[in-house]
């Protein structure tokens, strides 16, 4: 057997076997993304806490939780519904404004994310029972504010330390089998990814077409993972009951992914740039060490005497 077609067989073998690194390198990259933010950036309650406090200032979100505390509110009133209500929903409106609202959302907040995790990490937890909160302490935060604005029947009204189901027990479930799974593939997706990177690029027979393709497909999945986070939102919005107030929800959507928004975006700046940084050094690089036409003289130096001079 000649040995032109063993090596040229042996030449297509390695640029298959590093278009497949390289393939699987780029469906890694935004799924590690997705995992990252979603165990580091979403399961961190610091974290979690800080990302929704600016949605204390948001007109949509304030309006949503006046709505629905006043309610609630209200509806604990025995027997005079029909004279406090207007004077309950005024004051939760007021009470949206203050500091202390600020304070109150971000305890709510850390208190449920807490639960939900606590949950989630909590193997001997019965599987049957729901995730439950006590708002107790906003409710009683309410009647203080109605008490210090002179509303008539104010003190009357009750606190009851009642569990408010946050996760009913099917959803924690499923939960918690795609948390264990988020966990592995946060920390070995990215890894992987880099692994696949570097071996595609290794055994490419032209390294600077691998490292352009890497970057091409690394952009590529920024942009989709971009796309999947705009088609998330309004699949979101779409299913929501009527009851709940869409920019309220829209703005908390946008807030717990603006990390992942940023990220694809990266990932999307950066693979170009490599990709045109790669093209430039090969074009222009080629041409400076392009030998000269045949027929044209070799440049001969300065101090080099010529016979004539000789």
């Amino acid at each position: 057997m000649s040995p032109r077609p063993a090596h040229a067989r042996a030449l297509r073998l390695r640029g298959a076997l590093s278009a497949a690194l390289i393939a699987l390198c780029c469906l890694f990259v935004p799924l590690g993304a997705l995992s990252a933010w979603a165990t580091y950036g979403l399961a961190d309650t610091g974290r979690y806490v800080r990302t929704m406090a600016p949605l204390a200032g948001d007109p949509a979100v304030r309006d949503a939780v006046a709505d629905t505390v006043g309610d609630e509110v209200a509806d604990r009133i025995d027997g005079t519904q029909g004279v406090m209500g207007p004077f309950v929903r005024d004051a939760v409106r007021s009470f949206t404004q203050t500091d202390a609202f600020r304070t109150g959302w971000d305890a709510a907040n850390r208190a449920v994310h807490d639960a939900v995790l606590h949950a989630l990490r909590d193997d001997d937890r019965p599987r049957t029972d729901p995730v439950t909160v006590d708002l107790a302490p906003v409710t009683t935060r309410i009647k203080d504010q109605l008490a210090d604005e002179n509303v008539p029947l104010a003190r009357r009204i009750p606190v009851r330390h009642t569990a408010v189901a946050v996760l009913a027990p099917g959803d924690l479930d499923r939960l918690r089998k795609g948390y264990d799974v988020l966990e592995v593939a946060a920390l070995w997706l990215p890894i992987a990814a880099v692994a696949f990177a570097v071996a595609g690029i290794t055994v490419a027979t032209c390294r600077r077409r691998a490292i352009t393709a890497t970057a091409l497909g690394t952009a590529l999945g920024g942009a989709l993972l971009a796309a999947a986070v705009a088609v998330g939102r309004r699949l979101t919005l779409s299913d929501l009951p009527a009851s709940v107030s869409r920019p309220a929800a829209g703005a908390v959507y946008d807030a717990l992914t603006a990390t992942l928004r940023t990220a694809s975006w990266l990932l999307v700046t950066l693979g170009l740039a490599v990709a045109l940084t790669t093209w430039l050094a090969g074009r222009y690089g080629h041409r400076l060490r392009r030998p000269p036409s045949p027929g044209t003289p070799a440049p001969t130096s300065p101090q080099e005497p010529t016979r004539a001079q000789a």
